[in-house]
């Protein structure tokens, strides 16, 4: 398997192939992957979210970035009650996005960083072992 088939599945949500890209019905954030000799970089839209909102998990080779859940306190929601809304575009940002790492990833130096409403995850490649040849002796 190639390294980079893996992130496959992103660059069809780039490319508008898959349905769950964010959209104004779906609230799925983008992503972004790229990569270059040293590390992969996996840059995530999240506006109006701060690094408190967000979890990231890894297990094995599966990382999974979500928001946690919010709760939306009932005297705040007795009082939007009372607003009359006429326009209502922005949610609540609930979303859970999985990917399954390349093998050539240093799983335990993954860090992350929240600016501006990006998430950059920087996840360092470390040198696999290449293919060794074994010789037969003769019995």
């Amino acid at each position: 398997m190639n390294a980079y088939s893996i992130f496959d599945s992103l660059f069809d949500d780039m490319m508008g192939t898959n349905p769950s890209v964010y959209t104004a019905s779906s609230r799925t954030p983008r992503v972004d992957v790229t990569a270059d000799d040293k590390a992969y970089y996996l840059d995530m839209e999240l506006p109006g979210l701060c690094e408190e909102d967000v979890n990231i998990e890894l297990d094995n080779k599966t990382l999974t970035i979500s928001s946690k859940e919010v709760k939306e306190a009932k005297a705040d929601k007795k009082e939007k009650d009372e607003k009359k809304v006429f326009i209502k575009e922005r949610r609540e940002l609930n979303f859970s996005r999985t990917f399954t790492l390349p093998d050539d990833v240093d799983f335990e130096n993954i860090c992350a960083t929240f600016k501006n409403g990006i998430l950059t995850l920087k996840m360092p490649k470390v040198e696999l072992p290449k293919p060794k040849k074994i010789l037969i002796s003769a019995a």
